[in-house]
């Protein structure tokens, strides 16, 4: 580079100075120059870059509804709407926010920190203000699917899908497959102690069940895709009657019935889940002081038995609790 100070201590003639300020206007063009094609790649090299980074961020995901969205490769501030909040926990997971009425009265309520409560149904307002960086929502109308992915990306969720299926999609989805396949095999594991130690208590190979329970309105049900009836039907488990399996086959997560054929979906055991409902309560001990009721197999032999709903939900916290629980339940 040319030194100004030098030039002027020379005191070059008026002939040298013009010759030195035209090599100067022409150092100046070829700097220019230089310097444009050096921003020019330094711009370049800068949007490759970014670009690359963005790759590595985000990522195309298709949800189980064909809804493909660019999210997180790492979601850091996830909204969750579901009812199977202890899958995340064991994935090492927190949301930042979820409605909190799904898991008040979980085995695994108190494990649950620092994530805000964003109502049901969903309160778009709340939800916004968290900023989450990915919304997953359990199976909703598109319009609500619409309204929340104007908030973050948005996933739809199979929160009725089998354990083994459903923990691997979620973490494929909050980059923690290894996890949820790690924490799958030592579960498949403990199942099979589990089932051991109720065979050696008399629990037959082949022998049916059925998850019943009353909800408000005297409405009762019968559970199939959903809570406890996962974990009763599980591989060396108990096994659906036919009408239970029919539903199974429709992927139905229960069936309402009437009291009159409660028979008819009756198995070799039965287990009866109790709500908070007073209404439900009532309902429960009516049918239960029945004739209809007292006249089944399972009543007779005294292989009836009891269960706070809360506490048999079919998400991964609560089936890990239940390994522990069940041989203790069945007597």
């Amino acid at each position: 580079m040319i030194n100004k100070n030098s030039m002027i201590n020379k005191k070059p003639t008026r002939q040298y100075t013009s010759l030195l300020c035209l090599f100067s206007l022409m150092g100046a063009l070829l700097l220019g120059c230089g310097a444009s094609d050096n921003n020019q790649t330094a711009n370049s090299n800068t949007a490759a870059s970014t670009k690359t980074s963005e790759a590595a961020t985000t990522r195309a995901y298709t949800d189980y509804k064909g809804h493909t969205v660019d999210i997180p490769t790492t979601p850091g501030r996830i909204a969750y709407f579901g009812e199977n909040y202890g899958d995340l926990l064991v994935l090492g997971v927190q949301a930042v926010g979820t409605s909190t009425s799904m898991i008040e009265g979980k085995i695994y309520e108190k494990k649950v920190q620092n994530v805000s409560d964003l109502g049901f149904p969903i309160d778009l307002e709340k939800t916004l203000a968290l900023q989450p960086d990915l919304i997953i929502t359990a199976d909703t109308d598109e319009k609500q699917y619409a309204a929340l992915s104007k908030i973050a990306p948005t996933i739809m969720f199979d929160t009725f899908a089998p354990l083994n299926e459903r923990l691997v999609h979620l973490g494929d989805i909050v980059n923690k497959k290894k996890t949820a396949e790690d924490w799958l095999a030592q579960y498949k594991i403990k199942e099979a102690e589990m089932w051991s130690k109720l065979q050696a208590k008399g629990v037959k190979p082949g022998e049916t069940a059925s998850v019943f329970t009353y909800y408000p309105g005297d409405r009762l049900f019968v559970m199939a895709r959903t809570g406890l009836s996962q974990i009763l039907y599980e591989k060396n488990g108990l096994k659906p009657t036919p009408l239970i399996q029919k539903a199974l086959d429709e992927d139905k997560g229960f069936v309402q019935l009437s009291q009159e054929v409660i028979g008819q979906y009756a198995g070799d055991r039965i287990f009866i889940l109790s709500t908070p409902s007073s209404e439900a309560q009532q309902s429960t001990e009516q049918l239960m002081k029945s004739k209809l009721w007292l006249q089944l197999p399972a009543v007779k032999q005294g292989h009836v038995y009891m269960q706070d709903i809360g506490k048999t939900e079919s998400d991964a916290s609560t089936r890990e609790w239940l390994l522990e629980e069940l041989p203790k339940l069945i007597k």
